[in-house]
């Protein structure tokens, strides 16, 4: 009885989770066959059975030869998380049908049965069967809060509202491209010259390890006293190779527990974030990117029809930086009680001249979107260029370190054999 209860419930719980149409539950057929001149063809698509599945095939001029249920792969069937990146390219793809007359509906089985990420097409396809079910589409993507965060939510909620979805749309493809570029341009800004130090600490590491040691046994057969920097770089290289599981350990430890710290501690990420944007030369390539993030997320809003201040709460999460989204939420509180944006830029002192004036002339020309819009493009490109001319510059400063660090412990090395070859020369 009990086998036969769990059964059942495994049962259940996998029909539950195969999309459902009309209250009929759909599952999904890979088929191979030929069209009418021959042509070997082959697909996947949502059926009630294999015989229906077959029957639809004919009707569209596809003879099958092969309909059978999709198999689910041993590693990977979850697929990857659904990135940002991902989002982005689906906003384009649904604001590109609807602009060119496709249902939403449509476009929504077109895009899910595109998708290779089963996560991706999974997503789609819950957003499609909920508006298929009569929910709206802020409705339905209300329910994947992750994926479709409050700003995302409250363009699309604005855009049905107004009835210019299609243009709504359109603007968040354009938004979320504009920014995932941006993201990917600070994280090659971050990124490049830490993996290059990492990669030469490992191999100082390596040298220290197993190369050091080979040439501490040479010397010690020679039985003469050795230089002080040579005897400092094996003094070193003892401690790395007797403590160098104790090093690692600590090392690990301290990072996880940062992170672990980090991730629940606003006042520590406030600190982070305080010092990154300190730091020379990225520190400003932070502050433009900022700057460009909350214009261009505040442009696109505002844009839409959605209220200023209910804007901004959106905004201030999208800035990318805890000291720009304490700023912005102070901002927003001074916009509830009546200051103009500019005024309430100013009281925060941490946006530039330029873009105070801007938003002033945009509020009283009745063009604030537009003005904005100007700003983002700016700091973008002040952006672009400043990682650019990072990643040009950093390239020598990269050898220099690189350098240093294997040569110091060459010259260490080989000062011993000079000492030893002027005694012999004496």
């Amino acid at each position: 009885m009990a086998v036969t209860r769990s059964a059942a419930k495994t049962a259940a719980a996998r029909d539950a989770a195969r999309p459902v149409r009309d209250g009929v539950t759909l599952q999904m057929f890979v088929w191979e066959g030929t069209d009418k001149r021959g042509k070997k063809m082959k697909g996947e698509a949502q059926s009630r059975s294999v015989n229906m599945l077959r029957a639809e095939l004919r009707r569209q001029g596809i003879q099958p030869r092969v309909v059978k249920l999709k198999g689910k792969p041993l590693f990977g069937a979850a697929g990857k998380p659904v990135s940002a990146k991902d989002v982005a390219i689906f906003s384009r793809q649904i604001a590109t049908m609807m602009k060119s007359g496709v249902p939403i509906v449509m476009a929504l089985e077109i895009i899910g049965n595109g998708q290779k990420n089963p996560r991706m097409k999974k997503l789609v396809d819950q957003v499609r069967l909920d508006i298929e079910g009569g929910s709206s589409i802020y409705e339905a993507m209300s329910k994947h809060p992750v994926q479709f965060d409050e700003l995302y939510r409250n363009l699309v909620r604005a855009g049905e509202s107004s009835g210019a979805l299609e243009t709504v749309l359109e603007t968040i493809a354009d938004y979320k491209e504009s920014i995932e570029t941006i993201k990917g341009k600070i994280k090659k800004a971050m990124f490049y010259p830490l993996a290059v130090i990492a990669v030469a600490i490992l191999v100082c590491g390596v040298l220290m390890v197993y190369v050091v040691p080979i040439f501490k046994e040479q010397f010690a057969s020679f039985g003469a006293d050795l230089p002080a920097f040579t005897s400092l770089v094996f003094g070193i290289s003892d401690i790395l190779v007797t403590w160098w599981w104790a090093i690692l350990g600590v090392l690990l430890i301290g990072f996880f527990s940062f992170m672990y710290t980090y991730k629940r501690s606003p006042k520590l990420q406030d600190g982070v974030d305080r010092v990154l944007l300190k730091i020379p030369v990225i520190g400003q390539v932070l502050h433009n990117s900022s700057i460009a993030r909350f214009a261009r997320t505040l442009g696109v809003t505002f844009k839409a029809g959605v209220p200023l201040v209910e804007a901004m709460e959106s905004v201030a999460g999208a800035t990318g930086n805890r000291v720009y989204t304490n700023a912005v939420n102070d901002m927003r509180n001074d916009v509830a009680v009546g200051y103009q944006l500019n005024v309430a830029m100013k009281q925060v002192n941490l946006f530039p001249n330029m873009v105070v004036q801007m938003t002033a002339i945009g509020e009283e020309a009745g063009a604030l979107d537009a003005m904005l819009f100007k700003v983002a493009e700016f700091y973008e490109q002040e952006v672009n260029n400043s990682v650019d001319a990072i990643t040009s510059l950093i390239e020598p400063f990269i050898m220099v370190i690189i350098g240093g660090l294997v040569g110091s412990i060459v010259i260490a090395m080989y000062l011993p054999i000079f000492k030893i070859a002027l005694t012999v020369m004496g």
